[in-house]
């Protein structure tokens, strides 16, 4: 069985202490078990790529992501293309690097990946989630830049075509003139969609997704409301060796 840790809020042991014992998972964890070790909930954005999906180029897909808990071990990660448990990925956060791992379970628009490292790479990630957690408690640094951009604390919507089908997306970003957005579509530059009910336009491509410029500068304190909205039911993941979205 799994060796549960104490929550951090409670005082417990750091991350040092942690792989210094030699605590090691035994198999896999469950995300509801997950929630009862000790582990850092915080956002970090990065991205992944899954296998079996490749472009019209036949390249890997790149898919942007999100974590939102994070151990040394194990994390669960926002994702717009969920994949199947027992897939391996290789994810990059602008915090952690490059992170290799395997999906032990799946949910709603997340998974659970539980990472492989070695012990002086799990020493080092520990490292960096101790570091993580003390700057959580700083004041966050305003972004002076004009149309500042927004990470939304729920990154999941609803994308609108113009012939009026539907399709889950992953926000990674947004201000009160546009939105990144990365999902299983690849549109063409100029495509006309909604971002829940915001009205845009495609304007670039991006390594993890594309670019919408809405039709209309939105209120800064209104974009959560109007973006965010619950993505259509995931069908099941079954996708051929050559996915083409």
């Amino acid at each position: 069985m799994p060796v549960e840790l104490p929550n951090p809020e409670s005082g417990g042991v750091n991350w040092s202490d942690t792989i210094a014992c030699g605590l090691r998972r035994e198999g896999t964890l469950s995300v509801e078990n997950f929630l009862k070790q000790r582990a850092v909930n915080i956002a970090v954005g990065g991205s992944y790529t899954l296998s079996n999906w490749y472009d019209p180029q036949g390249r890997p897909r790149t898919f942007a992501c999100r974590t939102s808990r994070v151990s040394p071990f194990r994390m669960t990660v926002d994702v717009p293309v969920v994949g199947r448990v027992g897939d391996r990925l290789t994810s990059y956060f602008r915090d952690f690097g490059t992170l290799d791992g395997l999906i032990s379970e799946t949910g709603r628009g997340s998974f659970l990946l539980e990472l492989e490292m070695t012990a002086s790479m799990r020493e080092s990630f520990a490292s960096k989630l101790t570091w993580l957690e003390r700057k959580q408690k700083e004041p966050a640094v305003a972004d002076l830049r004009k149309d500042a951009r927004i990470i939304p604390q729920n990154p999941h919507s609803t994308l609108t075509l113009a012939d009026g089908t539907t399709q889950g997306c992953f926000i990674i970003d947004m201000s009160i003139s546009g939105a990144a957005i990365s999902t299983e579509l690849q549109p063409p530059i100029g495509m006309p969609l909604a971002i829940g009910a915001c009205i845009g336009r495609v304007v670039r491509r991006l390594p993890n997704g594309f670019a919408v410029k809405f039709v209309e500068a939105q209120h800064r304190f209104d974009l959560a409301r109007l973006i965010v909205r619950p993505p259509p039911r995931a069908r099941a993941v079954s996708e051929p060796d050559t996915e083409v979205a």
